[in-house]
């Protein structure tokens, strides 16, 4: 038998109908849990991250709750986990990510849904920056001499 010595760090962001999240919170994590129970997965950690307004509509609904998830699992057992949520009725999608680059800081940054719960401003994903990492504008100023515009050439 293989063992967690061999496991990866993954995040998962699983994506729940709001009005089911609102109605049956425990019974949603409960779900979850027990798909990740039967994958062998160590929960490292497990919260509500946000809940949006969907940018199209799955299954006939609106908005969406997010959970974040980071857990540890052998990677064969990945699989399992997105075909478990394939049938799950409580579970609309899952995103999972290889994340052994996260430090435990990083894991337990405030969330969005953490921020509102405070009365902190929420900024929304893509404001910011212009989406080009500091990284790129660097090399494109080395590359081109030219940094934070077009180069036509």
């Amino acid at each position: 038998m293989e063992t967690l010595a061999r496991s990866r760090q993954y995040e998962a962001m699983f994506l729940i109908d709001s009005g089911l999240a609102a109605s049956d919170w425990d019974g949603v994590n409960a779900a979850i849990s027990k798909i990740l129970e039967r994958a062998v997965a160590e929960v490292i950690l497990m919260r509500k991250w946000d809940e949006r307004k969907l940018a199209y509509d799955i299954a006939g609904k609106s908005r969406g709750t997010y959970i974040l998830c980071y857990f540890k699992a052998l990677p064969g057992n990945v699989h399992q986990i997105e075909r478990e949520v394939q049938l799950s009725e409580k579970i609309m999608r899952v995103l999972i990510l290889k994340a052994d680059h996260l430090t435990t800081e990083d894991m337990f940054k405030e969330t969005p849904a953490m921020q509102a719960e405070k009365g902190q401003p929420v900024q929304e994903s893509g404001q910011e920056h212009s989406g080009r990492s500091e990284e790129y504008e660097d090399k494109r100023a080395d590359d081109t001499g030219i940094k934070g515009q077009e180069f036509e050439g």
